[in-house]
């Protein structure tokens, strides 16, 4: 971890099982209280599993032990509604949108009683979804979906983001778009990034954690890894010079 302060986030030997798979076996890190730490990896190595446990949404019957801390405060024995109200925010890999409501009721479901919802910096971060206020968000795009799921999440103040694989299966303009503002969010409040995009890792990851087998293979400068081209294949199955790695 490259900042000097206590981690905003510090995960030890969790370890998750679903349907009787052990898909996470002891897996520890920390996310620094700043920027982005990127968590990689192949395919089905827990990545996803990982960020679902964190925030309290393993299916049912899941089994989770370990330690998850944000700060001082244990956040595994408490149901997710509560930690995203206390500032855990999670903008998912499916996006999760209302598609039947519209893009203004989609934002307004996110506001938390009692605050006052930050429409201004929403708007100002993505303009079209001011524009497309009335627009059903089934009919938006998936760029403009993903743009609509990580503004809800920014309508409140947040102690840290989970965001699983913002980029996947949008065009590049929109990819650009998308980390241009993930960049503008990590200045105030710092990211755990799932990413299989390699370019957009490169843009905006200081530290990385490499999942292999549903353990910690790899932690460390994310920049490090990637002009490791050797250290970056063996650990990831493609090149540093590489787009993408699979997710």
């Amino acid at each position: 971890m490259n900042a000097s302060s206590e981690p905003v986030l510090s995960v030890e030997d969790l370890s998750v099982r679903i349907a009787g798979l052990h898909i996470l076996q002891g897996v520890s890190f920390e996310v620094a209280p700043t920027g982005v730490t990127v968590l990689l990896g192949r395919n089905g190595v827990g990545k996803t599993t990982t960020l679902r446990a964190i925030v309290g949404l393993t299916p049912r019957g899941g089994e989770v032990r370990g330690s998850v801390r944000m700060g001082a405060r244990s956040l595994l024995a408490r149901p997710t509604h509560r930690l995203v109200r206390d500032g855990l925010g999670y903008v998912p890999e499916d996006r999760c949108v209302f598609a039947a409501l519209t893009v203004a009721e989609n934002l307004r479901l996110a506001e938390r009683r009692g605050v006052t919802p930050a429409y201004d910096k929403v708007f100002a971060l993505f303009p079209e979804l001011e524009r497309r206020g009335r627009q059903r968000a089934g009919s938006l795009s998936g760029g403009q979906q993903q743009m609509l799921a990580i503004g809800r999440v920014l309508l409140n103040d947040n102690r840290l983001l989970l965001v699983d694989e913002p980029t996947k299966g949008l065009a590049p303009k929109v990819v650009t778009e998308v980390a241009e503002v993930l960049e503008r969010v990590a200045e105030s409040v710092p990211v755990l990034l799932v990413e299989q995009n390699l370019a957009v890792v490169r843009r905006l990851a200081t530290d990385a954690v490499v999942l292999s087998a549903g353990q910690v293979a790899w932690t460390g400068d994310a920049r490090e890894l990637l002009l490791e081209t050797a250290l970056t294949k063996s650990l990831l199955g493609v090149g540093s010079g590489s787009g993408e790695v699979h997710a």
